[in-house]
């Protein structure tokens, strides 16, 4: 049986109001999964309190249940408060921000995904953006599984590259921000052998003693 059964499914809505909601909710901006994953300031994907570097290639399953939007309020550092709902409900009411909020609420979005190959394997992971690069691409992403879904409703589950792409901001210089290499389609209950772990051809021998000392750095 696939690891892709081990997503949460209770009280999941139908695939066509999932379809529906994704396209609704996500053009406009169930926290799940054992770490937080991020893309740093380097464009290099991270995750966990210590910021362990994700590998390179590596393929996740996305939830498409999974989705969700609302607000965060972050301090100098800090995260003073978050109010997230699945994208099939409104988006949450909310009262004054915290005042140590320079920014105050911020509109955020994300979803769940699960790493299907490499070192990683079977990791479940959170991924939450405020930024507008980063909301762009999960928008894009949901849009892309929400048509996905309406054509081939059997295959709802997304199986992608974690990438970034970068452009070059006046004042801030280079600016990292997430994209989604989607590779194929599988269903809820596919089985393992349907998802191909990659393969990496390596034609410097020092690239491969390099990337195992990388992967694991701590991000600045």
């Amino acid at each position: 049986m696939s690891n892709l059964t081990t997503f949460k499914s209770a009280g999941l809505p139908a695939v066509q109001d999932l379809a529906k909601s994704l396209k609704d909710s996500l053009s406009k901006s169930v926290e799940v999964g054992t770490v937080i994953a991020k893309m740093d300031k380097t464009g290099h994907w991270v995750y966990g309190a210590d910021q362990t570097e994700i590998e390179k290639d590596s393929v996740w399953a996305i939830n498409p249940f999974s989705f969700v939007h609302g607000y965060v309020a972050w301090g100098v550092g800090k995260l003073l408060g978050e109010k997230m709902v699945s994208v099939t409900q409104p988006l949450p009411a909310l009262e004054a921000a915290p005042p140590e909020a320079p920014r105050g609420w911020e509109q955020q979005i994300g979803f769940a995904m699960k790493c299907m190959s490499g070192i990683d394997k079977d990791l479940e992971a959170r991924f939450t953006t405020a930024s507008i690069g980063g909301k762009r691409a999960v928008s894009e992403l949901g849009s892309q599984i929400s048509e996905h879904i309406i054509k081939e409703p059997t295959t709802p589950v997304a199986i992608v590259k974690l990438k970034s792409s970068h452009y070059s901001h006046e004042s801030y210089g280079k600016i990292f921000v997430p994209t989604f290499e989607i590779t194929s389609w599988v269903s809820m209950d596919d089985e393992d052998s349907a998802i191909k772990e990659p393969e990496l051809a390596l034609e410097d021998p020092s690239i491969a003693e390099e990337t195992p000392a990388r992967r694991r750095r701590a991000a600045v």
